[in-house]
């Protein structure tokens, strides 16, 4: 008889995923330059159907606050995603590092990292249960993990 646990089961492939895609987040908010929005100087013809009169609006101030907020925006999450990683153990920082926090992130694959990035080399098993710890960490304080639902714990008992 199995032990019972109350700590759900995570899915690995669908946190693997969410961790994935926060990374693109974090490269793309790192490494694009943010366009500021401007505001338009011609005047342009709008119908304008009656309604409440005691709304304004004033596109500059909405554009600047647009601007400001977004560019804090970036910067926070990319903060954030930096202090997770720096307070992990020295082998899951350095291969979160070189495979997931660089400009050539398309460019490197996990072969490469463990391969040539890692002295001395690493196996393909130890390189992939290192990543899942650091992925488990990082999903964990994210807030990204993704539990199995029921219907796929009892498939995978039948």
């Amino acid at each position: 008889m199995g032990q019972l646990s109350f700590l759900p089961e995570i899915d690995r492939k669908k946190t693997q995923a969410a961790v994935e895609n926060a990374f693109e987040k974090y490269r793309m908010y790192k490494f694009l330059s943010h366009e500021d929005r401007e505001a338009s100087t011609t005047a342009g013809y709008n119908e304008r159907f009656h309604g409440p009169t005691n709304v304004t609006s004033d596109q500059t101030a909405d554009i600047a606050i647009h601007n400001v907020d977004s560019r804090a925006y970036r910067k926070k999450y990319c903060e954030r995603i930096e202090r997770v990683v720096n307070r992990m153990p020295r082998m899951e920082r350095f291969l979160i590092e070189e495979r997931y926090m660089t400009k050539e992130h398309d460019y490197i694959t996990d072969y490469h990292v463990y391969n040539q990035v890692f002295k001395p080399e690493i196996s393909a098993g130890k390189y992939g249960t290192i990543r899942w710890r650091a992925f488990y960490k990082l999903a964990a304080d994210l807030n990204l993990l993704v539990e199995k639902s029921e219907e796929e714990e009892t498939e995978g008992a039948t």
